[in-house]
């Protein structure tokens, strides 16, 4: 069980470490979620299109611009969370089916305990393994794969490789995209490559971030959206620009220059993503 601070939040030992939901003094109802003090989820019960984190908003425009407003779609989501794009998805595009991978069971315990959702038979969440979860998803059972997944702040190797992003092309619809959440910093080796390990199976692409992360003077997040038809660059591109804190989007000839020479990520040879700079998320405690 949880147990509550002075100030309300609430702290409880979970299968992958330290979890504490921390109420959002500026937006009542709402709560960031850290694991071992790295900021995972942002929540707000009341309003579930609300999306406080930066590259969370940027996968929010993704699945709004996909697919037509409101048509409901087929998603999988590896790491779950707090579950914010799961009610995001399920309040703007109802009648969704959904189903969440999140390794840790005792996470998903007191997320459904403190942050409950509403019932929803269209929404199912399994603890179990991002990758054994593909591989055991039916060919073209999916309109949408969102991979956000971290272990210790890092994406763990077996998801970077090219042989887990065929398995993420085999699952999709043929007109179906996958939005991974790729956090790097200086000299953005692993996006670099994760660019061209996506691409080697879904080679139309594009890459979403802050300019200062993409051009590599800090660490940051980074959402890439791949498909086989064209991702939509120019809407994607507005909705980055007339963000809070505005975005950029390299597709085309930037993409290729921002991802030559990176080479493609195996089994093999895969590594876990790059670690986050020490006290990059002490403001957050």
């Amino acid at each position: 069980m949880g147990r509550r601070r002075g100030d309300d939040r609430v702290v409880a030992r979970v299968d992958t470490g330290e979890a504490e939901l921390v109420p959002d003094a500026d937006r009542p109802g709402s709560f960031t979620l850290l694991l071992d003090g790295a900021p995972q989820s942002h929540v707000d019960l009341g309003d579930p299109t609300h999306l406080e984190f930066e590259y969370v908003r940027r996968l929010g425009a993704a699945l709004d611009l996909l697919a037509p407003p409101g048509v409901p779609l087929r998603v999988l989501h590896l790491g779950g969370g707090a579950l914010t794009l799961p009610r995001y998805v399920r309040a703007t595009r109802p009648g969704s089916t959904q189903r969440v991978a999140e390794v840790d069971a005792a996470l998903v315990d007191l997320v459904r305990r403190e942050l409950p959702w509403p019932a929803d038979p269209r929404l199912k969440i399994r603890v179990g393994d991002a990758r054994a979860t593909v591989a055991s998803a039916r060919d073209g059972s999916y309109d949408v794969v969102v991979a956000d997944v971290f272990a210790g702040a890092r994406t763990p190797a077996h998801l970077t490789s090219v042989e887990f992003a065929a398995e993420v092309a085999r699952v999709l619809h043929p007109g179906g995209w996958y939005l991974a959440n790729v956090a790097d910093g200086p000299p953005l080796r692993h996006a670099r490559a994760q660019v061209a390990t996506v691409r080697a199976v879904l080679p139309r692409a594009c890459l979403v971030g802050d300019a200062g992360v993409l051009r590599g003077r800090r660490y940051g997040n980074l959402v890439l959206v791949a498909g086989r038809a064209e991702p939509p660059v120019p809407e994607l591109t507005r909705r980055a620009a007339g963000d809070w804190f505005p975005g950029r989007v390299l597709a085309g000839d930037e993409l290729d220059r921002f991802a030559g020479g990176a080479t493609v990520v195996r089994d093999a040879d895969a590594t876990d993503s790059t670690p986050p700079p020490p006290g990059i998320f002490s403001v957050r405690r």
